[in-house]
């Protein structure tokens, strides 16, 4: 049982790394700096954020590879 819970915790591991370096954890990122400063105004909702995160990457495309 030990063996599976260990594999459960690396497996979990590999996911949160994964995400986070395909970038799915941006909008969790966003919610939690937004809090922390906190912003007098209502965060964007997911598709608000990923929308003006794309906006972004079309307008200043130079930190991307291709």
């Amino acid at each position: 049982m030990d063996m599976l819970r260990s594999a459960g915790r690396g497996l979990a591991a590999v996911n949160t790394y994964l995400k986070g370096v395909l970038g799915e954890d941006s909008y969790d990122k966003y919610l939690d700096h937004h809090r922390a400063t906190g912003c007098a105004t209502a965060p964007m909702t997911i598709k608000e954020f990923w929308r003006d995160k794309t906006d972004r990457q079309d307008a200043n495309p130079e930190g991307r590879c291709c």
